[in-house]
């Protein structure tokens, strides 16, 4: 295999990533690895959904990750009367000119934060579907190009809450990964107390990098090195959702590329100008597990079902074969 040695790049990345995690770190207190899983979705260029009930923190984080980074950044605030238009923009018929003219929306923007997403309905939530995949709108016949780089930050309560519809399978397969806040532990509950009690948190950050200095260092990502047998692993792991017995659907072939692009991204915060399986297996859960259809007797049990798709993907994870990687070559220069 051709290894070769992380280059004067990998360490501008890590000095970079290091800045936006300690600024998001500042508002977001004892969740590390869930401000390490957006910057691996940043850096994939990728799109990242925030599951948890109120009051977590969710908004927060992706507030505050758009904040760190000088960019345009537009908030859409879901609710269940939001039209598609709202979203995308509409043409408007203009007296003076006797045209039609494109008043954009909220999504052009570098990152757009997308509150409460599944108190829409579906008709709205699928004004997002071209924008994320194709990072373009189309109008009346029209295509309009999004910025570079472009991130949809979304929030979403749990589905069993009042009031909520929940997102549809092509929705979800267009976010990269899910995270969950989690209650913060009673150390970090009272720090917060402390930081945030006498003023608004969100006023202490001030951007750390700036768009372009983001597009770069995702182009660099794209450029770390996975071996055939890395590859071949994740695609054995992505087959092996297909063929569970408690899941109807499994994850799809964007789910495979949305792997490997996390597995990159990962490697590239640690240094590292290749893959291992280490950063393959640590994607998986939130790259795979929201994709997932589990059967109607496994939705009826007492458990959740994010419960039950982290429980399979571990099953999967720990059944599917680790490939043997070579020894790694001598250092050959940059």
């Amino acid at each position: 295999m051709q290894w070769r040695e992380p280059g004067t790049g990998l360490h501008h990345l890590a000095d970079v990533t290091t800045r936006v995690a300690q600024s998001v770190g500042s508002v977001i207190d004892g969740k590390p690895e869930v401000v390490r899983t957006a910057l691996i979705v940043l850096l994939a260029g990728g799109h990242l959904l925030i599951e948890d009930v109120p009051g977590v923190g969710k908004t927060m984080l992706a507030k505050a990750l758009a904040r760190s980074i000088d960019a345009r950044v537009r908030r859409i605030q879901f609710t269940p009367d939001l039209l598609p238009s709202d979203v995308t923009g509409v043409s408007v018929y203009n007296q003076d000119t006797r045209d039609f003219e494109f008043r954009p929306g909220p999504v052009f923007a570098n990152i757009v934060v997308g509150d409460e997403i599944n108190r829409a309905a579906p008709k709205a939530q699928s004004a997002l579907l071209e924008c994320m995949e194709e990072h373009q709108v189309t109008i009346d016949g029209v295509t309009y190009h999004l910025e570079s780089p472009f991130m949809v930050i979304a929030t979403q309560n749990p589905i069993e809450m009042e009031g909520t519809h929940p997102l549809p399978e092509a929705q979800r397969d267009r976010f990269t990964a899910r995270v969950s806040m989690g209650y913060p532990s009673p150390v970090a509950e009272l720090a917060m107390i402390n930081s945030h009690g006498t003023a608004e948190p969100l006023d202490g950050i001030s951007p750390v990098t700036d768009a372009d200095e983001i597009a770069k260092l995702v182009t660099l990502v794209r450029a770390v090195h996975v071996s055939d047998d890395v590859r071949r692993y994740i695609v054995d792991l992505v087959t092996a959702t297909r063929r569970h017995p408690e899941l109807v659907l499994g994850a799809s072939p964007r789910a495979t590329l949305h792997v490997v692009r996390t597995a990159r991204a990962r490697a590239a915060l640690d240094g590292r100008a290749f893959v291992l399986p280490d950063d393959v297996q640590a994607m998986a859960a939130p790259v795979l597990a929201h994709r997932l259809l589990v059967n109607p007797d496994a939705a009826m049990s007492d458990v959740s079902i994010a419960d039950v798709t982290s429980r399979i993907i571990t099953e999967i994870v720990a059944r599917v074969p680790i490939p043997r990687l070579g020894a790694r070559p001598p250092h050959r220069g940059r």
